[in-house]
């Protein structure tokens, strides 16, 4: 994992995962090797059949020249058609989110792991952090460290 969304799995409840291309220039690739990116604002869409990821912030690589690009374009990411035919229905109807939650490099390519996520309401959102506190209490006095 180069880049992970944290807060994705605390604002939204992540049902489906899809595994997608990312579409990069060479400094951005050598940016995201290097560890540097935020998926904190980011979004996925699927527009006129072809799906694209909003506001990923990628900072400009240090080393580069003119080549560096603007740092939150829109990027393309690459899928078959099944799947963006399934995300757009998911998407209209239900009224889902695409979030990206991670972003890795698999055999030299770039990846985005897109997830499902509705929306968590405020109640819902403290729910699962009453949850697991109580999960951690539990596991405190099972080991004897309460």
């Amino acid at each position: 994992m180069v880049i992970t969304n944290r807060r994705a799995r605390h604002e939204y409840d992540i049902g489906e995962t899809f595994d997608a291309g990312l579409v990069l220039v060479g400094t951005e690739v050598k940016s995201l090797r290097a560890g540097r990116g935020s998926l904190q604002d980011a979004f996925g869409r699927i527009e006129n059949g072809e799906a694209w990821l909003y506001h990923m912030h990628i900072p400009p690589y240090e080393q580069g020249s003119r080549w560096n690009t603007d740092p939150r374009r829109k990027r393309k990411l690459l899928l078959h058609r099944w799947e963006i035919n399934r995300l757009r229905g998911a998407l209209d109807q239900k009224g889902l989110t695409l979030v990206p939650l991670s972003v890795y490099f698999t055999r030299g390519h770039a990846k985005v792991e897109l997830g499902l996520g509705k929306g968590k309401k405020l109640y819902d959102k403290r729910e699962a952090i009453a949850k697991r506190d109580a999960q951690l209490e539990e596991r405190r006095a099972l080991t004897g460290r309460g």
